[in-house]
């Protein structure tokens, strides 16, 4: 009897779904992007990207302003005092990197494969739109860090990421790529924040913190663009990433490529490691 109602259950799904195909275009495996509702105040990427190129002048005059010369050199040493006074820092990680985030957090959400099964033979019919479950721009980079097998790069016999992560991420025996130095970076603030159970946003400002050290924030930020099997599953048809590919913020950031700093990128841990330290 239990089984009778099943096989039932999977014909009637079966008939809507070829209905909904025939009609309406569903497909299995397939939720329409539009299926999520939408404002047109959160469809509106501008203010966004004002507020990127906004941080990015601040930071530009801002570093320049620290030190003049041709070099553009912004420098911190590890025993420098870093706290809230420190305009650039606090400018890098609460509006250059605030920013940032917002505008790779537009349209951005997390697919659920088991919502994509159950709804894509009626997504067609429902009478209402789900919201998607949203996602942090850091687990972007982490599912990156995982789909080019970070891990096994950093840790073979090769390819040992130093012990010591004041030393330049790309440092190692032979020429390194940006690919390269963008796993390292990333395994990094892993491996360094993790220990500490920090947050995202703690992970992401460090993430931006060691780019513009090593003066790679476009190049690691293009790769990650153009991975299209990570963004296309990822990002809304009406996301800035989706319509543009990234490339106008990109530009913007390229405004402090020149730039040499060296930021710290464990701030948000440093009391922690301090106290750990102590004892």
């Amino acid at each position: 009897m239990h089984e009778t109602g099943l096989q039932l259950i999977q014909k009637a799904l079966a008939v809507l779904q070829i209905f909904a195909a025939s009609q309406f275009g569903c497909s299995t495996g397939h939720v329409p992007q539009n299926m999520w509702s939408q404002d047109s105040t959160g469809l509106d990427y501008g203010p966004l990207l004002q507020r990127l190129e906004a941080a990015v002048e601040k930071v530009r005059v801002l570093g320049s302003r620290r030190h003049p010369s041709v070099e553009h050199v912004v420098s911190y040493t590890s025993t420098s005092t870093l706290g809230a006074r420190d305009e650039l820092t606090t400018a890098v990680r609460k509006e250059l990197a605030t920013a940032l985030k917002d505008l790779l957090a537009h349209g951005l959400f997390s697919p659920s494969q088991t919502m994509s099964l159950v709804l894509a033979p009626i997504s067609c019919l429902l009478p209402y739109r789900p919201a998607p479950q949203t996602m942090h721009p850091w687990e972007l980079f982490v599912k990156y860090y995982h789909s080019k097998n970070g891990k096994a790069f950093v840790e073979s016999p090769a390819r040992q990421l130093s012990q010591s992560f004041s030393l330049n991420v790309g440092s190692g025996p032979g020429t390194v790529t940006p690919k390269q130095s963008f796993l390292w970076a990333i395994h990094a603030v892993l491996k360094e924040h993790g220990r500490y159970k920090r947050g995202p946003d703690t992970e992401f400002k460090a993430l931006v913190c060691m780019a513009l050290n090593e003066q790679r924030l476009v190049s690691w930020l293009n790769l990650l663009c153009k991975s299209g099997t990570l963004i296309h599953p990822h990002y809304q048809s009406w996301s800035y990433m989706a319509q543009t590919g990234f490339e106008g913020a990109l530009r913007i950031l390229g405004r402090i490529s020149h730039l040499r700093f060296n930021l710290p990128m464990d701030l948000a841990v440093r009391q922690l490691k301090n106290i750990k330290d102590a004892f």
